[in-house]
């Protein structure tokens, strides 16, 4: 297992998978705070493409930072320059999912020199000042309607959006993740709910994490990376059209919806994410 030591001298560590390609593409873990083991293959993507996985300050086989601040969203964008210089890349392929959107994207308003691609995967972008509003998951939850899980999960989703759900709400609230409840996506949820951490989660969105949005998306809007943005059709948090604004930040942005999919794609489809991944970074490649 490779490690590395970010900016503050914390042991990261990172895993490869696969082979393909002319560099690796480099995938970073939402949650917030998720190792990076949740992403599995990414689908099978690991057979067409060499995946760099990051596990992030406290995650899987990273040490913890020496205080919680370290945790911080805008200050691990270092961590990832650091992978970059360990890896010896002029320039990175890039991949976030959920809320590493806003790690990403910090990253690329700071060294937007060094972003060859960006993929984001169904991921916020609040370093860009755009936020996806809880009430929007209704949305995608009355799209579920015809499901056998709908009458449950409805009330528990209430008790979520107006603050008043408990642990187990929450956990009835997994099938909105995946656009079908089948085993696997059952074992997925399982695997994410054990790893994730509520205190690094909340100290990755600490007070601050985002008071540099409107230099950010200045920034990000001059990018001449190619960004592909990947939402999921049933996904609540972002639905398409909030996904599609996104894209439209990019001077050279794309946004593609995968159908019968919702917040974790390669899980849901893994033909089609494959599919649509590697077209994308082929069109990368060729873009300078």
């Amino acid at each position: 297992m490779p490690t590395f030591d970010a900016p503050d001298g914390t042991r990261l560590a990172y895993h490869r998978k696969g082979s393909g390609g002319d560099r690796p593409l480099v995938c970073v873990p939402g949650g917030p705070m998720m190792r990076s083991a949740y992403f599995g293959d990414l689908g099978g993507l690991a057979a067409r493409r060499e995946l760099v996985l990051l596990d992030l300050r406290g995650t899987g086989d990273s040490a913890e930072p020496a205080d919680l601040a370290g945790f911080r969203v805008d200050r691990q964008a270092e961590d990832i320059e650091a992978l970059r210089v360990t890896l010896g890349l002029e320039q990175l392929d890039l991949l976030g999912h959920s809320a590493a959107g806003d790690l990403v994207l910090a990253y690329a308003a700071r060294h937007p020199k060094r972003v060859r691609s960006l993929v984001l995967v169904c991921a916020r972008a609040r370093t860009a000042g755009i936020d996806f509003p809880v009430e929007r998951r209704r949305e995608a939850l009355e799209l579920r309607r015809d499901e056998p899980w709908y009458e449950e999960v409805r009330p528990a989703f209430e008790r979520a959006v107006s603050g008043e759900a408990g642990e187990a709400d929450f956990e009835l609230l997994d099938p909105l993740s995946y656009g079908r409840w089948d085993a696997a996506a059952q074992a997925h949820a399982a695997a994410c709910a054990e790893w994730f951490d509520e205190q690094a989660a909340s100290a990755y969105l600490a007070p601050g994490a985002f008071d540099g949005a409107d230099a950010a998306r200045a920034v990000l809007a001059g990018l001449d990376a190619p960004v592909l943005v990947l939402s999921g059709a049933l996904d609540g948090s972002p639905r398409p059209d909030s996904a599609a604004e996104v894209a439209a930040l990019f001077h050279h942005g794309e946004h593609v919806v995968q159908a019968n999919a919702a917040h974790n794609p390669w899980v849901d489809g893994p033909d089609d994410f494959v599919r649509t991944l590697v077209e994308f970074l082929a069109s990368a490649r060729d873009h300078r």
